[in-house]
């Protein structure tokens, strides 16, 4: 009989896999990061607790271009400066991708918000244009001209921190507790470079990246990095606490609050 594709894998087969993944080489992206500083106010009422603001009230955008072998990928981010305990980092509200393999990984492994999207680099001689976009709306563009480089910073860990659960079945919350994930990459930079320009925020009911003004551009860099990541949960979230803010998810929230219609045998 020929191999059933669906059918059950072997433990050989298991194991390999995980070694192929556990054996990837270095993966160097192109991409632009803005960081500015927004209102206090509404970075506090984004966070869903245990996370807490952090002494600025910072935003990153960052977007990249991974150049994948026949596989080239767009990748991106908007997260608020958060923490959890002494632990600073950063709380991702929006993480667009080109690919559905690199929107999965992410999402059900790390509870990442991943969602598809289109993701911007250019480069033309100096001039930079990178830009997020989900429903046809450029809802974060970042746009100047280099003008200068920048020394190349030592490796450094970062961590993000996600928030990783399952709606409930019949739409009355969780299966189970949510876990905080933290998210931690060991990052190195081979290229770094200074961008004046300006970040352009455009309204969108999917992605309200607009209600964190730019009140102070802190910096604009275009570089090539390199990171792996690894992530661990670090504490169980009460179901009530995380439950108003899990709309930051979803397009449309009403798809996992709805709880499917009975049906008698």
């Amino acid at each position: 009989m020929a191999r059933v594709r669906y059918g059950a894998r072997t433990d050989a087969e298991i194991t390999a896999a995980r070694t192929r993944s556990a054996k990837l080489p270095d993966i160097w992206s192109t991409g632009v990061v803005a960081v500015w500083e927004t209102d206090p106010d509404v970075v506090a009422a984004i966070l869903p607790p245990p996370l807490k603001p952090t002494a600025r009230p910072l935003v990153r955008a960052n977007i990249s271009r991974v150049d994948l072998p026949g596989y080239p990928l767009g990748a991106g981010s908007v997260a608020v400066a958060a923490a959890h305990g002494d632990q600073e980092g950063w709380y991702p509200l929006v993480m667009p991708m080109t690919h559905e393999r690199a929107l999965i990984g992410g999402r059900e492994v790390f509870g990442e918000p991943k969602k598809l999207g289109e993701v911007t680099v250019e480069r033309d001689g100096l001039v930079v244009r990178a830009a997020l976009a989900r429903h046809g709306i450029a809802f974060v563009e970042v746009r100047g001209a280099v003008s200068g480089a920048l020394p190349l910073p030592e490796p450094a860990q970062k961590t993000d921190f996600y928030f990783k659960f399952l709606p409930a079945v019949d739409g009355s919350g969780f299966d189970g507790d949510p876990v905080l994930v933290h998210c931690l990459r060991n990052e190195r930079v081979r290229s770094l470079e200074r961008v004046t320009g300006d970040v352009v925020l455009r309204e969108s009911v999917y992605d309200p990246v607009a209600d964190l003004p730019v009140l102070r551009l802190l910096g604009i860099t275009i570089g090539e990095k390199t990171s792996d990541q690894r992530g661990k949960v670090v504490e169980r979230v009460g179901a009530q606490a995380l439950l108003p803010y899990i709309h930051q998810r979803y397009d449309d929230p009403r798809q996992i609050l709805d709880a499917p219609p009975e049906r008698s045998a």
